[in-house]
C-alpha cells in the first residue's frame, strides 16, 4: 500500500460480508478492552444494519470502505444524529457520529487516514457542521489516532448504575 493510498468508495450490498467482518474483528477487540461494556454482535442482526444503511435511500447516513487489490481493507460509518428536541437548551447542529474499522493487517498505512478524510468530505456535502468519535478511554491506539486527525474530547460522561 505504500506509495499510492486506498481507494475509497460508498460501499454497496455486495460489501455487505466484508462489512460484517469488519464489525466483528472491531467487537473482538473492543471485548478485550471492555467486556462489561462492550458484546459480539450477532452476524444477522449486523447484516440486517447495513443492508438497512445501504438501502436508504434518502442518504442521511453514509458507509465508506477503503480497498486495496480488490480486498476491503476498512470501512468508516457516517452515522447522523438526531437534533435535540425543542425544548431541551441544546443548540441545534447538524451532526454525525463515525465509526471506522480497519483490519489490523491494513493498520498503518494510511487506511485510517483516508476513511477520516472521506468522512469529513462526506459530512461537508451534506451540511454536517460536526463530527464526534466514540472511543473507550483505554483504546490508547484509537486516542492517539483521532486526536492526529484534530478530534479532541468533547465533554465528560458521567454514569452509573441504579442503586436496588
Amino acid at each position: 500500500m505504500r506509495g499510492t493510498g486506498p481507494a475509497v468508495r460508498p460501499a454497496s450490498l455486495s460489501d455487505v460480508p466484508a462489512l460484517v467482518e469488519l464489525r466483528l474483528a472491531n467487537a473482538e477487540a473492543h471485548l478485550a478492552l471492555d467486556p462489561d461494556v462492550y458484546r459480539l454482535p450477532q452476524p444477522e442482526a449486523v447484516i440486517e444494519h447495513f443492508t438497512a444503511v445501504l438501502n436508504d435511500a434518502t442518504g442521511r447516513n453514509a458507509v465508506l470502505v477503503a480497498e486495496h487489490d480488490g480486498q476491503v481493507v476498512g470501512m468508516v460509518e457516517v452515522l447522523r444524529l438526531p437534533e435535540p428536541p425543542a425544548h431541551q437548551i441544546l443548540r441545534p447542529e447538524p451532526s454525525a457520529q463515525i465509526h471506522t474499522v480497519v483490519l489490523g493487517g491494513a493498520r498503518g498505512r494510511g487506511v485510517g487516514s483516508a476513511l477520516l478524510d472521506a468522512a469529513d468530505r462526506w459530512a461537508a456535502e451534506h451540511g454536517l457542521s460536526y463530527l464526534s468519535a466514540g472511543v473507550h478511554h483505554h483504546n490508547v491506539n484509537a486516542v492517539r489516532f483521532y486526536r492526529r486527525h484534530g478530534y479532541a474530547p468533547s465533554g465528560t460522561s458521567w454514569a452509573r448504575r441504579p442503586a436496588g
